[in-house]
Parts: structure tokens; sequence; C-alpha cells
């Protein structure tokens, strides 16, 4: 196992900002440059802060394990949501059904491979793009960035609910979907199980680092079992999960939360360097396939 690579926390909560508050890429660079006392350090530190798609595949997508495609499924509102659909290939009968929701960038390479390892491990497994209804991935997470404030999260969440609807009634699947999703996907994935709208057929959901608040007053709507995982560094991400997994075990929800020690944003996410920590994603991940096998399979 590698350990994590080390970078000043510093560096990589302006990362955290640039990501997610939509600072201009000049403005970031310009804030590092300054930071690290110059443009042979910033340089040194890019490569380390932001993601690297050459290593996207630890499931390559021709893997002989799995078969892959490309669907476009209705997201109920005249949207046609592209989405990569990975099962195993030597599977028989009915699958249970996992949705995978993207960070805020769109159905990068990094999340098509999180679907394809979902495949891996016996699942149907679609992996939804939402920016779809901005035209789609574009190609580059800096050109993503660029349309991803045209995504909204109400409008993304109706769409997942269709398409847990459609999943179900695929011949392919058991008729049991579970839900996960990374950072903006994790928080969408707590909007879905604190919905009154979700359908029965989502019997389980997974959060990894929901960006977002105002859970906590929406967790006595929790039907299904949801599991969520935060990285013990990432404090502002945390507040508004862990409001809401106190208040949904005051409600008597099935709710758990597991907290890993020196992991921050983003511990997933295996092409970033500065921000992966392996022992807490193997981990994390053990302990999802865990939980749908639990959940999910009829």
């Amino acid at each position: 196992m590698t350990q994590p690579i080390k970078v000043d926390q510093k560096y990589i909560e302006l990362f955290h900002d640039y990501t997610h508050a939509m600072m201009p890429r000049r403005v970031f660079v310009d804030r590092l440059t300054m930071m690290a006392g110059g443009t042979v350090a910033a340089s040194a530190l890019l490569p380390l802060l932001e993601n690297n798609y050459a290593k996207a595949a630890i499931v390559e997508p021709n893997d002989a394990r799995i078969t892959v495609t490309r669907e476009e499924i209705d997201g109920g509102d005249g949207v046609k949501v592209k989405t990569l659909v990975a099962k195993p290939r030597t599977a028989t009968g009915r699958l249970p059904t996992v949705i995978v929701i993207h960070e805020n960038r769109g159905l990068n390479p990094h999340i098509e491979d999180v679907t394809r390892r979902m495949a891996v491990e016996g699942f149907l497994a679609l992996g939804t793009d939402l920016l779809s209804m901005a035209g789609g991935y574009p190609g580059t997470d800096e050109a993503a960035a660029q349309i991803f404030g045209q995504v909204q999260p109400p409008k993304a969440v109706a769409e997942l609910q269709n398409i847990a609807k459609l999943a179900a009634a695929r011949p392919d699947s058991n008729g049991k979907v579970g839900v996960v999703g990374f950072c903006w996907g994790g928080g969408r994935v707590n909007d879905i199980m604190t919905s009154t709208d979700t359908p029965a057929n989502v019997a389980a959901g997974v959060t990894y680092y929901g960006g977002g608040t105002g859970w906590a007053a929406l967790a006595a709507n929790v039907k299904a079992p949801h599991l969520v995982h935060l990285g013990a560094l990432d404090t502002g991400t945390n507040t508004g999960n862990v409001a809401y997994v106190d208040a949904a075990k005051a409600a008597g929800k099935n709710v758990t939360v597991f907290l890993y020690d020196g992991a921050n944003h983003a511990f997933n996410n295996d092409t970033n360097a500065a921000r992966y920590h392996e022992a807490s994603a193997r981990q994390a991940w053990t302990r999802t396939v865990d939980f749908f096998n639990q959940n999910l399979k009829a």
C-alpha cells in the first residue's frame, strides 16, 4: 500500500476553494504562486493538486470481466442523460443495481472507472452524467468547470429519481437500486435519501463527502439505509453531513457515518496525488460494497 503524498493542508484547501467556489483558474494559480513563494514551487505543486486521468483506469474500459455500453436515459424532463452502463460479463439473471453520481465536473474518466469497478463487484452500474443538461462532460475538467454552473441540483435530483425508476424496470436489474455519489454527487445522494419523492425501489444510498447543508431538517423522511463516508480533515464539508446523521439517528433512521483519520475531501479519488488516501479509500470501498450487497441483493 502506497503512502499518501504529503502536501501542506493550506494548498489542499486552496485547491478545494478553486474547485468548489468556481474560482477562476488565473486567480487560483496567482494565489498558489504567492503562497508557494514563486512560480517554480507552484509549478511543482500543480501536478499534485490536479487530477491526472492517465492514472484513472484501475479497471480498464476493455476489461474482460465486464461489458460496457453507453446509453442515453430519459431524465423525465426532456433531457437524455448520458450514461455509462457496466455489468459483469458472465452475469446471468437480474442484478442489484447501482447509480454512480459524479463530482462537480461531470462523468469524467475517474467516475467512469468507479462505475466499472462497481460492475466488477457484481452490480449493474450506471454512471450518470448530470452535465447532460448542459451538453455533457466536455472532455476536460477545466472545460467542465465553465459550464457546471448550468447544472441545477433540484433538476438533477429529479432526473436521478426518474432514472432510478427506469433502472429498476430494466430486464437486467433485480429491481433494487442503490445510489452512490462523490462530492457534489454525494450531496445529491443526501438529497435523494431525504426526499419524499424518491421511488421506493431506491433501497440504499452511500455518500462520499457530500457537499451542502440542510438535510438535518429533512432527516425524518429517510426510508432506506444510508452510509456516509467523511474525511476527518474535510471540516467544511463534514458540518452538514454530521448534523444530518445526528438528526437521522435521533429520528431512529438507519444512517451510519464513518470518519477517516488523516483523510481529506476527495480521499477516494486516486487520480489526485495530494488528496488520495489509499487506506481510507480501500476501507470505504469495502464497506460500500458490503453495504450494497446487504441491501440490494434479492
